[in-house]
């Protein structure tokens, strides 16, 4: 009978630290420990899985536990190192934390650590994938992890270190393992080819380690997989999409390419064949929303911090960055949020298959792909710019050239004069020519008249108190007449300016908008209304007071009409308070309070 068959990826698991592929960085950092004798009593060890934390761990704890140890080359033939490398160790102990997560199983851990080692130096536990400790395990193991025995070692792996405790991780040294390069992982898988006699080729390797996402354990049970399809033919990389049946990240690239287009009927075919390959349609559209945010985050991200959030390797991120160049921010984010609504529909409808090609058309439409808020907005930033492209400042100056100014004739030297008389003559009638082509420029160049500047702020000052004459809510007129200024009143548009983000708010939305706006409509006839923060060429309209209505002598007991208060940002803070007062009728309150309940739409506490 033939020996069991052993994977690849424990056959050619690394056993010593100049094994490790990909992550040098933690090689010479292990290996200054060991060298220095600094050993600590706590390691943390992070990263994507398949990229050998736990291999390091067992490599760490080897080279440390070896009858010539502590060394950077273990022997692998004391008794210990059998022991780790099989498996079956007795001062190494493997814990996998998503199975033993609860506070019993990590006190009774906890409970055998006072025991001594048996044939090493030191007593190793390695808890795999500590992030699924419950929070009461945490806190039973975090006292020991600071104050450990002196022969114990804690080695802590995970792949979400953002579940760990920042109490724990501060007691711990940190090392993380990056995603290995395709270019470190097809080395290795091309060495194991060639020792394993797998007949592949490079395009095939490349395929597989794009495929991988970085890990090297994936990519070796990838190649142990299709190793079973090795004959006289070489493994291409179009066996390798028949056989799994997955997307791949050049066919997302594909698809996403004929959606960038806008060529709806392409996209379609390559959607018809990802689904022949057996992928289900939430699958589909998953990917591609994976997809996508990866374009988002490459195309707004640094290539460091692209790396990171993305975990793609670098020939896949600089595809991505080529991608983008090709599409907007919003437009990306606007095919995420269809992508998002069709998955949700997929899951409920009876008929998967029509909404994953209706979505597909949808998303490949990208010129409709642009919601109505962004155009909005991006108009409004245009009329909002339209002072700062065409300033008043910036008019030209009308300037007369009907009489152009004749050159001054050079005057000799009073050395060469010949008849001094006649100079000095010379020097009065030039004088007096300069002076007189000086007054006919400042003629041609006098300043338009007052008068039609001041006639143009009255006609606008006499429309804005008009307007505010029209809005009957003392709550929506008076905000406006205090901190409003208006840019623009005419039969086109309403401009209007207000003094801060408090004021541009209330007016941009809500009850006194719809106010302002039917003032606007029936003065002018639209509802052409633009409110925005004043900018520096703005030109200020003092606003003119409210006209108070006249006195009404009391009859029947009946009070006049306050006169109305204006409002300042203190006195909306200070009517965010609750107000005590003792009557139980608003006609009892003053006009200021009654103001700030109906502004905040408050109540009046007793």
């Amino acid at each position: 009978m033939n020996e069991k068959y052993v994977p690849l990826y424990r056959k050619y698991r690394p056993q010593k630290l100049e094994e490790l592929v990909g992550q040098e960085h933690i090689k010479n950092a292990l290996t200054n420990a060991i060298e220095l004798n600094k050993i600590s009593h706590a390691y943390l060890f992070t990263g994507p899985r398949g990229t050998g934390k736990t291999s390091t761990a067992r490599i760490f704890a080897k080279s440390l536990n070896c009858k010539n140890g502590p060394t950077v080359t273990p022997c692998g033939e004391c008794e210990s190192c059998v022991d780790i490398t099989n498996a079956v160790p007795m001062d190494v102990i493997e814990i996998d934390a998503a199975s033993n997560r609860k506070v019993e199983d990590t006190q009774n851990i906890l409970e055998k650590i006072l025991y001594a080692p048996v044939y090493g130096k030191y007593k190793i536990y390695i808890i795999d994938e500590v992030h699924m400790l419950s929070g009461h395990a945490f806190n039973s193991l975090l006292k020991t992890l600071e104050e450990p025995p002196e022969n114990v070692i804690f080695i802590l792996a995970t792949t979400e270190v953002h579940k760990v405790l920042d109490t724990i991780k501060s007691r711990c040294q940190r090392f993380d393992f990056r995603r290995i390069t395709t270019d470190d992982i097809v080395k290795h898988l091309k060495y194991i080819s060639e020792k394993e006699g797998i007949n592949i080729t490079e395009d095939a390797l490349f395929t597989i380690a794009k495929n991988s996402a970085g890990g090297m354990r994936d990519s070796i049970a990838l190649l142990d997989q299709l190793s079973i399809l090795g004959g006289k033919e070489a493994i291409t990389t179009e066996d390798i999409n028949k056989l799994l049946g997955r997307i791949s990240f050049d066919i997302l690239k594909s698809l996403t390419d004929y959606i960038i287009s806008s060529k709806p009927e392409n996209a379609v075919e390559a959607l018809e064949n990802i689904y022949n390959s057996g992928n289900e349609p939430v699958q589909i559209l998953t990917n591609l929303l994976d997809y996508l945010k990866n374009l988002l985050i490459t195309k707004n991200c640094k290539p460091n911090i692209a790396t990171e959030l993305t975990q793609l390797n670098e020939v896949q991120l600089n595809v991505l960055k080529q991608q983008s160049e090709n599409i907007e921010t919003h437009q990306i984010t606007a095919l995420i949020n269809k992508c998002s609504e069709y998955i949700k529909e997929l899951k409920l409808t009876n008929n998967p298959r029509l909404w994953l090609e209706v979505g597909i058309i949808d998303l490949a439409n990208l010129s409709e792909n642009t919601t109505l808020d962004d155009l909005q907005n991006r108009i409004s930033a245009l009329e909002g710019c339209e002072k700062q492209i065409k300033p008043a400042a910036m008019k030209p100056i009308p300037v007369s050239v009907s009489k152009p100014i004749e050159p001054v004739k050079k005057i000799e030297p009073a050395e060469t004069r010949e008849e001094p008389v006649k100079a000095e003559t010379k020097k009065e009638e030039i004088k007096k020519e300069l002076e007189i082509k000086a007054e006919e420029k400042a003629e041609d160049i006098s300043p338009m008249p007052e008068s039609q500047t001041a006639e143009s702020k009255e006609d606008i000052g006499t429309k804005w108190q008009e307007l505010l004459n029209s809005i009957t809510s003392p709550t929506t007129r008076t905000p406006l007449a205090q901190h409003g200024n208006p840019i623009e009143l005419s039969e086109k548009r309403a401009e209007i300016t207000l003094r801060n983000e408090i004021f541009l708010k209330m007016f941009s939305e809500g009850p006194r908008r719809d106010m302002l706006l039917s003032a606007v409509k029936a003065m002018f006839g639209h509802t052409n209304l633009i409110t925005r923060l004043p900018q520096a060429d703005d030109k200020t309209v003092s606003a003119l007071p409210i006209k108070k209505k006249p006195v009404i002598p009391p009859t029947n007991n009946v009070e006049p009409e306050k006169e109305e208060e204006l409002i300042t940002e203190e006195d909306f803070e200070e009517a965010k308070e609750p107000v005590a007062v003792a009557g139980k009728h608003d006609s009892m309150h003053s006009d200021m309070v009654n103001m700030a309940v109906d502004l905040f739409d408050g109540k009046i506490i007793e």
